[in-house]
C-alpha cells in the first residue's frame, strides 16, 4: 500500500514537473511577443501620440500577458524598457522614424542614422466644414460614439466626410486634431498608394515577376506585386494574433521583416489562393525600398509624391531595424490625414481636382482578387460580398486591428474615418450600426 502510494506521489510529481516544464517552455517562446508588443507600443502611444503612460497601460496594454508587464517609460532617452518574468525589451524613439523595438543591433547602431528629411513646420491643417444642416444631423452619432460608447469601443477619434466637406469631427479625452494615432493594418492601403504612384511614374510593373534573387530557384519566382497586394501570394503565412505565429514573429522578433516574410516557402501558386497575410505588404515595402539608391530618395519619394499633395505633415511610417517603413501596421497620422487620403481614393486618386494617383488606379485598387469571393481587392477590403448587409456594395475600405477604419463609400460621397482601441473581443464598435445610422442621416 506503502509502495503504491509512492508511486502515485512519483507520478504525480513528474506530471506536475512536466506540465511545468511545458509551461516555462511555452512562456519561453512567446517572450519577445509579450514583452516586445508593451515595449514598441506603449512607446510609441507616449512619444508619438502624448498620451499619458498609466493610460495605454490600463487600455492598451490591459489583456493577455501583455498587461502583466513592467513597464518603465524614460522621457530623457525616450525609449521604454518592459519586462516580464526572466526577459525583456526595449523601443527607442528616434526623430521621423518613430519608435523601432531593439532586435539584433545596438541602440547606437540604430542612432547613427538619423532622420534624412527636413521636419514639416506646419501642423495638420484643418478640413474644409461640409453641410451646417446635417453636420447638426450627425452630431448625436458622434457624441454616441466617442462620448457615451453607445456603439462599443474606445473610439479615440471620428472623422466624417460628405462630399469633402466635415459634417462629423470628435475626438476623445486627451484626444486632438493633431494628436498622431496608430493605422494597424491601414498602413496596407496606404502601401497600395506608394505602389500606384511607382506605377504611375513607370517605375514598377505589377504583373511583372518580382527580382527577389532567393525566389530565383524556385517557383516563388513567378510571384508579382499584383499577387502580393491581392493578398494570393501564395506563400505560406499564419496571421493568427493569439499566439506565435508568423505575424507575431514578425512584428516583435525580426529585425528585417520582409526579409522574413519573403523566405516563406511557397505552398500555392501564385494568384489562385487568397488568405490575409501582413507579410505580403512588408514584402512590398522591402522590394520598393530597394529600388532606390538611397534611403533619403526613397523616404523623399514617399514624403514629395504622397504626403505633400495630401497635406500629411510629419506622420511617421515606423520602421524595423533594418530601416524599412513596417507596411502592415506602424502609420501615424491624424484622423484629418486618414480623412484627407480616404478622400483622395472617393475622389478617384485626384486631391483638389490635381490626379494623384494614375488614372484607373482606384478601379484596379477595388477589383476582387479571383479567389477572396469578392471580399477583397488591392490591399483594401470590399463589401461586394455584402458582410455589411445595411450598407451600399460599393464602400471598401481600410481595416486596422483594434478597430481602425476609413470608410469609402462612392455612391453616397462619404468617408468615414475612425481610430480606437478595441482589442476585446465582447466589446469591439458594432460599425455595421454605425454606418447604417450615418447614411441614414443622409436621406
Amino acid at each position: 500500500m506503502k509502495k503504491s502510494a509512492r508511486k502515485i506521489c512519483r507520478f504525480t510529481l513528474a506530471v506536475f514537473a512536466t506540465a511545468l516544464l511545458g509551461g516555462c517552455l511555452y512562456l519561453n517562446r512567446l517572450m519577445p511577443i509579450i514583452t516586445g508588443y508593451a515595449a514598441k507600443n506603449l512607446a510609441s502611444a507616449v512619444f508619438i501620440s502624448g498620451r499619458e503612460p498609466a493610460e495605454v497601460e490600463a487600455l492598451d496594454l490591459n489583456f493577455s500577458f501583455i498587461r502583466f508587464t513592467s513597464n518603465r517609460v524614460d522621457f530623457e532617452k525616450r525609449e521604454v524598457t518592459s519586462r516580464f518574468l526572466w526577459s525583456k525589451s526595449k523601443a527607442v524613439f528616434r526623430d521621423g522614424y518613430g519608435v523601432t523595438l531593439l532586435r539584433g543591433d545596438s541602440k547606437e547602431s540604430l542612432l547613427s542614422h538619423p532622420w534624412p528629411l527636413a521636419k514639416d513646420e506646419e501642423g495638420s491643417p484643418a478640413l474644409p466644414q461640409g453641410d451646417s444642416t446635417l453636420a447638426a444631423r450627425m452630431e448625436p452619432i458622434a457624441r454616441a460614439l466617442v462620448d457615451e460608447r453607445t456603439y462599443n469601443g474606445y473610439p479615440f477619434a471620428f472623422v466624417v466626410l460628405h462630399r469633402g466637406g466635415v459634417v462629423a469631427e470628435s475626438y476623445g479625452a486627451g484626444i486632438g486634431p493633431d494628436t498622431r494615432l496608430l493605422s494597424w493594418s491601414m498602413a496596407k492601403s496606404f502601401t497600395n498608394a506608394l505602389v500606384g504612384l511607382m506605377s504611375g511614374d513607370g517605375m514598377v510593373d505589377i504583373y511583372a515577376p518580382l527580382d527577389i534573387p532567393e525566389w530565383q530557384q524556385d517557383d516563388r519566382k513567378n510571384i508579382t506585386l499584383n499577387d502580393l497586394m491581392q493578398m494570393q501570394s501564395g506563400l505560406e503565412w499564419n496571421e493568427n494574433y493569439g499566439n506565435r505565429s508568423d505575424v507575431n514573429l514578425m512584428l516583435h522578433r525580426e529585425v528585417d521583416m520582409g526579409s522574413f516574410a519573403q523566405s516563406k516557402p511557397l505552398r500555392f501558386e501564385p494568384g489562385t489562393h487568397w488568405y490575409y497575410s501582413s507579410g505580403s505588404t512588408n514584402i512590398i515595402m522591402r522590394w520598393l525600398r530597394g529600388r532606390f539608391d538611397s534611403d533619403e530618395a526613397f523616404l523623399g519619394y514617399i514624403h514629395d509624391r504622397l504626403y505633400a499633395p495630401l497635406r500629411i505633415h510629419n506622420p511617421y511610417f515606423e520602421s524595423d531595424m533594418s530601416g524599412t517603413p513596417v507596411a502592415s501596421s506602424y502609420l501615424y497620422a491624424t484622423a484629418r490625414d486618414f480623412a484627407r487620403f480616404g478622400q483622395m481614393y472617393l475622389d478617384d486618386g485626384c486631391v483638389d481636382g490635381k490626379r494623384i494617383l494614375p488614372e484607373g488606379w482606384v478601379d484596379y485598387s477595388v477589383t476582387p482578387a479571383s479567389d477572396s469571393k469578392d471580399g477583397y481587392g488591392a490591399l483594401f477590403w470590399l463589401n461586394r460580398d455584402k458582410s455589411f448587409t445595411d450598407v451600399p456594395e460599393d464602400l471598401f475600405s481600410c481595416v486596422g486591428h483594434d478597430d481602425q477604419r476609413i470608410y469609402i463609400i462612392p455612391s453616397k460621397e462619404l468617408v468615414v474615418v475612425v481610430l480606437s482601441c478595441s482589442h476585446l473581443p465582447d466589446n469591439m464598435i458594432d460599425f455595421d450600426r454605425l454606418m447604417k445610422d450615418i447614411i441614414a442621416q443622409l436621406q
